[in-house]
Formats: structure tokens, C-alpha cells, sequence
């Protein structure tokens, strides 16, 4: 078998480089970047689609895309194992496409967020694509390959959010979707072309009804933790939904346990996945609450003394350039240096690296040098984080199951992500205050958002510090 006959399947493990390799990392890569513009580049539209639906809910218009990537990745990925990683891969994309299409002429929030809700497909993308590089290349390569993929482009976002904020601003946040909508459609026919079908599948059955209860316990949670803050803990209404997304969970877990081909097999993950997956659950979690916090933080003055603030200091614009350079530089050396130490040393090592840059924060939220230093350190901290994770998960896995152990660090680096930040912003809004007429995130909010970020980062640390001790130095499995 020989997918679309761009790529000889004898060749691919080959260590010399063609110009057919070279136009497949291209490629996936170029996914990758694909994947910011539909998940995290609305942040720069935020305040305009906050004022267009008339809504506060920012977290929602925000990360729903992030939560809906809970549902979809697991899904995805078991798919892919089954039926091909190209063939998977091309789907995500048009599915993601299609809601950045219903976002672009979504008349209301209730529209919108079904929109996201499928936009957020394309953070399968991310993980199908390490999934094809580690079929691809030989087993020390491919970790460095897998950082060039998930890191290699994003310094192209800096250039990006200039260009998003422009557009933004002549023709309305909607062209912001309808050019994701474009980008996902020719990266599909790219993948078409370019990258081979996978000579390596395994029969299986979908779980749909797993992923529809994961996803569903999940939006309940995490939706009390948002209507919490704002209508109070013991309200009925976001109480119900506490109820019903622990039920949702609760059977998920329980007939996972049960069933021949769950969604996630939960009985047989094993100790240093389970670590892994943890470690990456708290760090990736912190940084994006991080990231939140920092666009806050930037839009404050310290003339308005409210005991923090940057941005009568001079630039604030690098705060959201430095971390792209970092996440650009810290994804290849991550794979280098997980060629050298493993892929567990590299990810004890990003991990510490997150905590110094979180500590950090405390300073920089007042002072512009510091806050620079602490951004470009964590853009490191979640490049490396991002490469050592997949490496570690995937050296765990057989490849008959590289999609489905792909996909789950997906799901908690999406989980983290969601639950810090709708964590952080509960902090904030229950701490808030009133200055002229208008409300503003006190010191004591902000300075408890880094610590539970700091907090979380140090637990990250202890785990990861165990499971490099526990493993050996240099992932040794073979690829024929």
C-alpha cells in the first residue's frame, strides 16, 4: 500500500532527506499553524465579539473551541488508528472549516458557539500530525521533527495577529473566521496531495457514545466554574449543571471500564502515561491561564494604582511576540535534546523552566522587564512542553496506537487549558472591584491567579522530576 504515491512507504524511514520529507514537515507544520488561527487567534478580536453579542461571557466565546477539542480529539484519533491518519486528518480539517464558516455568519452567540464548538476540530490536527511524523520517520528523528511540526511556525503568529488586528479592524472580527475557514480548506487539499495514508491501521469500533458523554461531563463542570462566579456557587442553575456533568463523567468512566473498545481505555493506561498525561494536564493548563492573565495585565497602568499593571512602561506588544519566539525556539531543541537526555528528562526540564518563568509573573506584573523575561521563558516552557510530551507519550505507545495515545495528550492539554482559565477568571471576577464607575481586577486577584498558576506549575514539577527517574535515559524502540 502506497497512499497516493507521494511517498515510497519502503522510503519513509529512510534518515536522508528528500524533497518529498521536506514537503511533508512543511505541511504539517503549516497544519499546525492552521490550528492557531482557529483556536487562539480570536483572542485578538475578543472585545469586539464580546460587544457584537452583547455578552460577558468571554471565557465561552473564548475557549469553547479548546473544550470542544475534549470531545473531538479522542474521537479523532481512534479513528485515525482505524482508517487511516491522512484520511482523518483531511476531515478535521474541512469539519474545522465548516465551523469557522457558521462563526463568520453566526447572528448570535447561540449560533456562534456551535460554531467554535466544531471549529474546535482542528486541534486534532496537532496531534494527527506528530501521529504521521512518528510513522514516518525512525524513532530519534522523529523527535526532532516533532518539534519543528508543533513548534517550527509559530513565530509566523506574531506577523499574524498584526495582520488579524488590521483586517479586524476595516472589515469586522468575521474576516478573521472566514480567512480560517479559507486556510483550513487548502491545508485539506494539501494533505490530500502531500501526505501518504498510513500503511499501519488496526480494526476497531468508534465510541461515539463515550465521547459524547466525556464531552458532555466536561461542558457541565466547566460551565459551573463559569456561571459560578458571576450567579453565585449554590445557584440552582449552575448547580444543575455540576450535577449532570459529574453524571456524565461518572458513566463515562464507568461503562469505559466495561466496554471491549472504549473511547479511552482507562484500565490500561499505565503509570508513566498516567504521569505524563498529568504533568502535561497542569503545566499546559498554567501557561494558558498565564497567557490570559498577561493580556490583562498589559492593558492596566500603574497610574491607575491598583497595584500592578504594564502599560505606561513602553512596548507591551512584545508580551505577545516573546512567547511565539520561545514556543518557536523551544520545540526544536526539546526534540534535540531528547535525542540526548529522553524525552522525560526534556519535559522535567520544560516543566522547571515554566515554574521559574510563572514565579516570575510576580514581579512582572508591575514591572516590564521582568513580565518580558517571564513571557519569553514560558513561550520555551510550552514549545518544549508540547515536543517532550508527545515524544514521551508516543514512546510509550505501539504503533498500531499512536493516533489514540496522540489524541490523549490532546485531551488534557485542552482540559488544563480550559479548567485554568475559567479558574483564573473566577478568581478575578469574585475579587474584583469598582474604580470610577467601572470594575477592575484588584492586586489581590491577580497576584492569587499567578500563585495557583505557580502552585500548578510545582506540582507539574515534583510528577515530572519522578517520571524522568523512573525512565530511561533514551527512548530505545525500534522502527522497521
Amino acid at each position: 500500500m502506497q497512499g497516493n504515491g507521494t511517498v515510497d512507504i519502503d522510503a519513509r524511514r529512510s534518515t536522508r532527506w528528500t524533497g518529498r520529507l521536506v514537503g511533508l514537515v512543511v505541511t504539517l507544520a503549516l497544519v499546525n499553524f492552521m490550528v492557531d488561527s482557529a483556536i487562539t487567534a480570536p483572542l485578538v478580536v475578543l472585545p469586539d465579539m464580546l460587544d457584537y453579542f452583547d455578552t460577558d461571557q468571554a471565557a465561552w466565546l473564548n475557549a469553547s473551541a479548546m473544550l470542544a477539542g475534549v470531545m473531538w480529539a479522542p474521537l479523532l484519533g481512534k479513528s485515525a488508528d482505524v482508517h487511516g491518519k491522512r484520511r482523518v486528518l483531511v476531515l478535521t480539517l474541512l469539519i474545522s472549516g465548516a465551523g469557522a464558516v457558521l462563526c463568520a455568519v453566526a447572528p448570535n452567540i447561540w449560533v456562534f458557539v456551535p460554531g467554535r464548538l466544531l471549529q474546535g476540530a482542528a486541534l486534532a490536527a496537532m496531534f494527527l500530525a506528530v501521529a504521521i511524523v512518528r510513522e514516518v520517520f525512525p524513532a530519534r528523528a522523529a523527535m526532532i521533527v516533532v518539534g519543528v511540526v508543533t513548534s517550527g511556525t509559530a513565530v509566523l503568529n506574531i506577523a499574524s495577529r498584526f495582520l488579524v488586528e488590521r483586517l479586524a479592524a476595516d472589515f469586522g472580527f468575521h474576516i478573521l473566521f472566514l480567512i480560517s475557514a479559507g486556510v483550513a480548506a487548502a491545508m485539506a487539499i494539501c494533505v490530500f496531495v502531500v501526505v501518504p495514508e498510513s500503511r499501519i491501521t488496526t480494526p476497531g469500533r468508534i465510541d461515539f457514545g463515550g465521547a459524547v458523554l466525556l464531552g458532555g461531563g466536561l461542558a457541565g463542570t466547566l460551565s459551573y466554574i463559569s456561571l459560578g462566579s458571576t450567579f453565585g456557587w449554590l445557584a440552582p442553575g449552575p448547580l444543575a449543571l455540576l450535577v449532570v456533568g459529574a453524571a456524565a463523567l461518572t458513566r463515562w468512566f464507568l461503562t469505559s471500564s466495561r466496554k471491549p473498545e472504549p473511547l479511552i481505555d482507562v484500565r490500561n493506561l499505565g503509570r508513566p502515561l498516567v504521569l505524563t498525561l498529568l504533568v502535561i494536564f497542569l503545566a499546559a493548563g498554567s501557561y494558558q491561564s498565564m497567557l490570559q492573565l498577561v493580556s490583562l495585565i498589559g492593558g492596566v497602568s500603574t497610574g491607575q494604582d491598583l497595584g500592578y499593571g504594564l502599560a505606561d512602561q513602553g512596548s507591551v506588544a512584545l508580551l505577545l511576540a516573546l512567547p511565539a519566539i520561545g514556543v518557536t525556539l523551544g520545540g526544536p531543541v526539546s526534540g534535540v535534546l531528547a535525542t540526548r537526555v529522553g524525552p522525560a528528562a526534556t519535559l522535567a526540564g520544560a516543566v522547571l523552566l515554566g515554574t521559574v518563568g510563572t514565579l516570575g509573573m510576580f514581579l512582572g506584573a508591575s514591572q516590564l522587564a521582568a513580565a518580558l523575561a517571564s513571557a519569553f521563558l514560558l513561550g520555551l516552557t510550552v514549545g518544549a512542553l508540547g515536543t517532550a510530551g508527545f515524544n514521551m507519550a508516543g514512546s510509550l505507545a505501539p504503533a498500531d496506537k499512536q493516533g489514540v495515545v496522540s489524541s490523549l495528550v490532546m485531551v488534557v492539554v485542552s482540559v488544563g487549558a480550559v479548567v485554568l482559565d475559567f479558574v483564573g477568571t473566577a478568581v478575578l471576577t469574585s475579587t474584583a472591584t469598582v474604580v470610577d464607575d467601572e470594575t477592575a481586577n484588584t492586586a489581590l486577584g491577580v497576584f492569587s491567579y499567578i500563585a495557583i498558576a505557580t502552585v500548578a506549575f510545582a506540582l507539574a514539577a515534583v510528577l515530572a522530576v519522578k517520571l524522568a527517574r523512573g525512565s530511561r535515559p533514551v527512548a530505545a524502540e525500534s522502527r522497521s
